[in-house]
């Protein structure tokens, strides 16, 4: 069995990786137009979900970059092929290319490259890369988390009434009528791609960041640690934490805050 990446190993990692998400986004920006249509290719997934030739170049030279940064790691990602074989390793890249394309085809700047390497089921490196707003989020387990290399927090926020909360309007409602009468929110037009969503809340931009079911890891991992380490979670609205790396790696409707605002939103949800 292969033996788990030590500190040193991790520290020595992240310059390289720096580098890869760098020219990662190189790939993908020639194809993206602020404010207009995507230059690149475009056809649907089965499902309907759109994808451009510039999520599966990225996801392409992602594949052969970070499986050389780390040989010994498995690999899962939204525009390859799932291989079962992951379930059996304790390393596993997991990557979105572009996620948010939907905003990328149609210029709208809320699109990231995410890309997360688990340790034993769990986020070891975060890392979310939005090269329209010129903004990394990254993250090592343990070591806290950073927007373009300084340290970030959670808003220190206690109690929900004036929060600014973002996400679908179904469940947006649902909170603003749990919360009681005049929680007096404040509503943060809807983030596209799910990772950024994750890492404002970090940031402490957003304060409650709601995602409809049906997310998957890939959407999911990078940011999460990013959250983790700067003094928030991730979980199911019954509370539970979030899981990576399983058979099926799709999600139900999953809530993003402060520590300190978990409960209040899960009691405002279940009223």
């Amino acid at each position: 069995m292969p033996e788990p990446l030590t500190d040193d190993a991790v520290s020595a990692l992240m310059p390289e990786l720096r580098a890869v998400m760098r020219e990662a986004a190189d790939i993908a920006q020639p194809f993206f137009r602020l404010g207009g249509h995507t230059s690149a290719r475009i056809w649907s997934k089965a499902g309907g979900s759109p994808v451009t030739e510039a999520d599966v170049a990225v996801d392409a030279f992602l594949k052969v970059r970070l499986s050389a940064l780390v040989p010994q790691a498995a690999w899962l990602s939204e525009e390859t092929a799932d291989d079962p074989a992951r379930l059996g390793h304790d390393l596993v890249w997991i990557v979105d290319p572009i996620d948010g394309t939907r905003a990328f085809l149609s210029g709208h700047p809320d699109w990231s490259i995410a890309v997360a390497l688990l340790a034993r089921g769990e986020p070891l490196i975060g890392f979310v890369h939005a090269p329209a707003g010129k903004t990394d989020y990254e993250a090592v387990r343990g070591r806290g988390a950073t927007r373009n290399g300084t340290p970030i927090r959670v808003d220190s926020r206690q109690a929900l009434p004036g929060a600014r909360i973002t996400g679908p309007k179904p469940m947006l409602d649902r909170l603003t009528r749990g919360a009681g009468p005049n929680p007096d929110f404040s509503v943060v037009a809807r983030i596209p791609s799910l990772a950024l969503r994750l890492a404002r809340v970090a940031e402490g931009s957003v304060d409650v960041g709601m995602i409809s079911g049906h997310a998957r890891d890939w959407d999911l991992a990078a940011a999460d640690l990013v959250l983790r380490e700067a003094g928030g979670v991730v979980c199911a609205f019954d509370g539970a934490a979030t899981p990576y790396n399983r058979p099926e790696p799709v999600h139900g409707e999953l809530l993003a805050v402060p520590a300190a605002l978990r409960d209040p939103v899960l009691t405002a949800w279940d009223r």
